[in-house]
């Protein structure tokens, strides 16, 4: 088999935890309430942060889940790439936390003490399921009183939440009865998203599918984990290649050749493409594709690995964290 190796790391971030308040529809790595409420450690933060200075990572951004969950994390993670000497872009956050200007205001300072100096405000219809968009724009408010600057992710989606009430969530049935039934299906030309965990499913009703046999005969070997341009790694230390949720690798094993037996479902990935899952999944587990189809390889590959850990109860180093596959 041929030899790979994850490349220089060039940007990314970190995952905190997978605890979220929401379960926003289009969630790539299927954060929510239902994930255990569990932050990165110390130990696991400063070797993280180590591990990626070394890869030629010099900056990164910290997020989730909701890494706000637990303020004191948070800022202990921020220390650790200060002493890896890790600059902090910015920090994610949905604005579940807010209850007050005084309040928001006094945590911001605490962060901006540590050295934060940008903070990502979501502003989506999928955020605005879960959370007001009072509390949005309380979070805003109170970062341009403390002087932190915003990343508004995505600003342009603010006409559209400022049409409804500020006070309370609203459902996607809302905007598509003030702006179309085509709403949802318009939202990926509007805003970035990969069409990855549980933004397959919101999507997949929307947008044309392809059947598996097709995608299998046509998608050449996978070489979408050997990207470092937005690469991950999480509370448990694992390196989440690419966009390539459900998949990891320890971080102790960043700069060596990926071991084949050690990571069997990404080697196969990066040698011979989802065709080759398909193949053996279907020979040697009974695996059968969904008549419907498929949005894409990413997503019939998503639905192979998710069968191969629930329902077959495999495991192997590559196929994590588990708790990414509990919603199937």
């Amino acid at each position: 088999m041929a030899e790979f190796q994850i490349p220089r790391l060039a940007s990314g971030g970190l995952i905190t935890t997978y605890a979220c308040p929401s379960r926003c529809g289009h969630c790539l790595y299927n954060s929510g309430p239902h994930r255990a409420k569990r932050f990165m450690d110390r130990a696991t933060a400063k070797q993280a942060a180590r591990t990626i200075v070394e890869q030629g990572c010099s900056s990164l951004h910290i997020g989730g889940g909701e890494p706000l969950l637990d303020p004191d994390n948070l800022l202990m993670v921020i220390a650790a790439c200060a002493g890896a000497g890790l600059f902090i872009d910015y920090v994610e956050t949905n604005c579940s936390w807010y209850r007050d200007p005084g309040q928001a205001e006094a945590l911001l300072a605490r962060l901006q003490d540590a050295g934060l100096s940008t903070l990502l405000v979501s502003i989506s219809p999928m955020h605005n399921e879960h959370i007001p968009l009072s509390r949005t724009k309380g979070v805003m408010e109170a970062c341009r009183g403390t002087g932190m600057r915003i990343f508004p992710w995505v600003k342009e989606f603010l006409p559209d939440l400022e049409a409804l009430r500020p006070d309370v969530k609203h459902g996607f049935k809302e905007y598509q009865s003030l702006f179309g039934t085509d709403y949802v299906a318009r939202i990926p030309s509007r805003y970035w998203i990969h069409l990855g965990g549980r933004a397959l499913e919101l999507f997949r009703p929307y947008l044309p599918l392809h059947n598996a046999k097709d995608i299998a005969q046509d998608t050449p070997p996978c070489r979408e984990p050997l990207d470092t341009s937005h690469f991950h790694v999480d509370l448990d230390g694992n390196y989440i290649p690419g966009l390539c949720v459900g998949l990891a690798v320890e971080t102790g094993d960043l700069g060596k050749p990926i071991d084949q037996d050690k990571y069997p479902v990404l080697a196969m990935l990066l040698e011979h493409g989802v065709g080759e899952l398909l193949s053996v999944a279907r020979r040697k587990h009974g695996f059968e594709p969904r008549s419907s189809g498929y949005l894409s390889k990413c997503d019939l590959c998503t639905h192979i690995r998710a069968f191969l850990v629930g329902t077959v109860g495999k495991t192997s180093r590559d196929l994590c964290p588990t708790g990414f596959y509990s919603q199937y």
